[in-house]
């Protein structure tokens, strides 16, 4: 309950770019076009298809499956197909919504095709990922904290915990009868934490405290009202640059994608409607009934 939701890393328009990192099947340049694997009605479904088909469904090569397997994803795909099929019999093809995911997924098959030719003579060297290591490390927090707490629903619950603590209540005790969070059951223990763990209000009030030190004042946060004991404090030991190196790949390649996006998107002409987002307008009110005719 205490921690808070991750947050978003990457800019609304690289998150297509994930896909460079994970390119899909492609024939070898120059390779003579291989035979369907099927035909529905005459519409052909090539090997490229099929070989990416089954990336998706099984994240395997073609070559990897045995001919069973093969056989199984076939049916699949032809079962897609006949449904496509009848789905643009019906003209669903043209429903809005239907529509507008069409409209996405081409664009985010371009994009990752373009992010991956962009990419691919683009390999992180080792002192870009030093670099982005070192502005990763000098964004951490520098120490850690274990801690407890009480949580109540209002203030003045709160200041009679702590006017209770002053004339020498224990802690433990106190989280046990009255806090509502979880960790009641463990005397409100929190144990080891990091500062972007918790909600803001609450981790600010933890890096005030000395070790031993209970908050004089209630913390309010979006859950309530704490009471907070540090306990202790510990310096955080980033893990090691050969550790993290793999992870970091595709931190640097995210960035380099950005920076030719952003290039791109100065030369574009772009026009953002600024009530694109905003609500429908409400439904008119209906009419008043007519008043009932006043009896005779």
């Amino acid at each position: 309950m205490m921690t808070r939701s991750m947050k978003m890393t990457v800019a609304g328009a690289i998150l297509f770019a994930l896909a460079a990192c994970n390119p899909a099947a492609k024939a070898p340049s120059g390779a003579a076009p291989k035979p369907p694997v099927a035909t529905v009605n005459g519409k052909a479904i090539s090997a490229d298809e099929f070989a990416i088909f089954v990336q998706t469904q099984t994240g395997k090569k073609v070559e990897d499956l045995n001919p069973e397997q093969k056989k199984q994803i076939v049916d699949l795909l032809v079962g897609a197909e006949v449904g496509a099929q009848e789905a643009e019999k019906q003209g669903l093809a043209n429903d809005p919504e239907t529509k507008a995911r069409l409209d996405f997924d081409r664009t985010n098959i371009l994009f990752s095709a373009l992010a991956q030719k962009y990419m691919k003579d683009k390999t992180p060297t080792d002192a870009e990922l030093k670099a982005e290591y070192d502005a990763r490390i000098a964004q951490m927090p520098k120490n850690e904290f274990k801690a407890r707490h009480i949580l109540v629903k209002t203030e003045d619950e709160a200041k009679d915990v702590i006017a209770k603590l002053d004339k020498g209540a224990k802690f433990e005790d106190l989280a046990k009868a009255v806090s509502m969070d979880g960790s009641k059951a463990q005397g409100g223990d929190l144990g080891w934490f990091q500062p972007g763990q918790m909600v803001k209000p609450f981790s600010e009030a933890v890096e005030k405290l000395g070790k031993g030190e209970t908050t004089k004042a209630p913390v309010q946060s979006e859950f309530g009202w704490h009471v907070i004991q540090l306990e202790d404090t510990r310096p955080i030991t980033p893990p090691p640059f050969e550790q993290v190196k793999d992870r970091i790949a595709p931190m640097v390649q995210q960035k380099k994608i950005k920076e030719y996006i952003d290039g791109l998107r100065k030369a574009a002409k772009i026009e953002i409607k600024a009530d694109a987002a905003a609500p429908a307008a409400p439904a008119a009110a209906p009419a008043a009934p007519a008043a009932a005719p006043a009896a005779q």
